[in-house]
C-alpha cells in the first residue's frame, strides 16, 4: 500500500502536457478564459489547471486579473522550455503510426512576400488538398523571423544563410540575372563592362549597392547608385519594366518579362560573383514533424531543378 501511495504521488508531480499547453496557449493570447475555450475547458477548471501546474513547479507563472494575464519572469524561463518540450512531444507522436503517414496540425510558415505571392500561394489549395489534416498559417514578409521566439515551424528564405542554429534544406537554384527594358537601353545606352554600370541609372534592393561580377581578370566590385532604392522585389520590376533603370532580379520574378521581350538581360558574359539558392530553414531539432517534412518535399517537387520558372516561364505568376 505504501508503495502504490508512493507511486500516486509521483504521478501528481510529473508535468501534464495538457497543463503546458494551456498555460502557453494563455500566454501567448493574454487571456485565460480565451485559452480556455480553445481547451474545452471552463474558465474554472482552466484556472484550476495553472494553479496545480504552478504548485507543482513551485513557482508561479502567470499574473492574473479579471481581464487579462500577464507572463511573470518565472513564467518566461519556464516557457522557453516549454516550447521546446510541446515540439518534442508532438514530433514524437508524429513519428509513428497513422500520424507518420497522415500528416496533420497547424504549420506556422513565413516566407517573403513576393516569391510567396507568385509560386507558394498558388500552390498552398494543392497540398491542402493533398493533406488533408494539415492547416496552414502563412506569413508573408521581408523582415528575418526569428522562428522559435516566434513559434514558426518553417521559414522560405532566400540567399545566404547566416544563422547556424538552423536546418536548411534546398528548394530551386535561384538564378538572377542583370536586366533592363529595351526603352531604357535605347535612351541610355547598353553596358558593355560590369564598370559602365557606375554611369548608369540603378534600382536598388534595400542597401545592396555594391555587385559582384567575375570578369577574365577576376572578381570586380561596382558601387552603383540610382534614384530608387526599395526593399520590395515587385517594386523593383515593374520600376525595370517602365523603363527606369537597370537591376538584378531573379528569373523566377522576371522571366513571363524576358520571355515577352519587355526586360532583356544584360552582361551575360560576366556572371555574378555570389550564387543564391531558395531554401527551407526550420529550427534545429531530434525530430522534425511529419507537417514539416511534407511541406518541405511538396515544394522541392513542385518547384523542380531546374526550376520551372527557368523552363516553362508561362507558369509564372505575376
Amino acid at each position: 500500500m505504501a508503495s502504490e501511495l508512493h507511486a500516486a504521488e509521483t504521478t501528481r508531480e510529473r508535468l501534464d502536457l495538457l497543463d503546458v499547453g494551456l498555460f502557453m496557449r494563455a500566454a501567448a493570447l493574454a487571456n485565460l478564459s480565451s485559452a480556455a475555450r480553445e481547451f474545452g475547458l471552463s474558465p474554472a477548471v482552466a484556472s484550476a489547471r495553472i494553479a496545480g501546474l504552478e504548485r507543482m513547479l513551485g513557482a508561479r507563472l502567470l499574473h492574473r486579473t479579471t481581464r487579462r494575464v500577464s507572463v511573470t519572469q518565472e513564467g518566461e524561463i519556464f516557457a522557453a522550455h516549454a516550447r521546446e518540450l510541446l515540439d518534442a512531444a508532438e514530433a514524437a507522436r508524429a513519428s509513428v503510426g497513422h500520424a507518420r503517414e497522415h500528416p496533420h496540425g497547424r504549420l506556422r510558415v513565413t516566407m517573403p512576400s513576393s516569391l510567396g505571392r507568385q509560386h507558394i500561394s498558388p500552390l498552398i489549395p494543392a497540398f491542402l488538398r493533398q493533406f488533408p489534416g494539415v492547416s496552414i498559417e502563412l506569413r508573408m514578409t521581408d523582415q528575418i523571423v526569428d522562428l522559435v521566439d516566434e513559434g514558426i515551424d518553417l521559414a522560405i528564405r532566400i540567399g545566404a544563410l547566416k544563422d547556424s542554429t538552423l536546418v536548411a534544406k534546398k528548394l530551386a537554384s535561384n538564378r538572377r540575372v542583370l536586366c533592363a527594358s529595351p526603352a531604357y537601353l535605347a535612351e541610355h545606352g547598353t553596358p558593355r563592362h560590369p564598370a559602365d554600370l557606375a554611369q548608369h541609372e540603378c534600382v536598388i534592393l534595400a542597401d545592396q549597392r555594391d555587385w559582384s561580377f567575375v570578369t577574365p581578370t577576376g572578381v570586380i566590385d561596382v558601387r552603383v547608385a540610382g534614384r530608387l532604392a526599395t526593399d520590395n522585389g515587385e517594386v523593383i520590376r515593374d520600376a525595370l519594366a517602365a523603363g527606369i533603370g537597370i537591376g538584378l532580379k531573379s528569373t523566377w520574378s522576371v522571366a513571363p518579362l524576358l520571355a515577352s521581350g519587355e526586360l532583356v538581360t544584360l552582361l551575360d558574359d560576366y556572371p555574378l560573383a555570389q550564387t543564391v539558392a531558395i531554401w527551407a530553414v526550420y529550427p534545429s531539432r531530434a525530430f522534425v514533424p511529419p507537417k514539416t517534412l511534407a511541406f518541405i518535399e511538396f515544394l522541392a517537387a513542385q518547384f523542380g531543378e531546374p526550376p520551372y520558372w527557368d523552363v516553362d516561364p508561362a507558369r509564372v505568376q505575376r
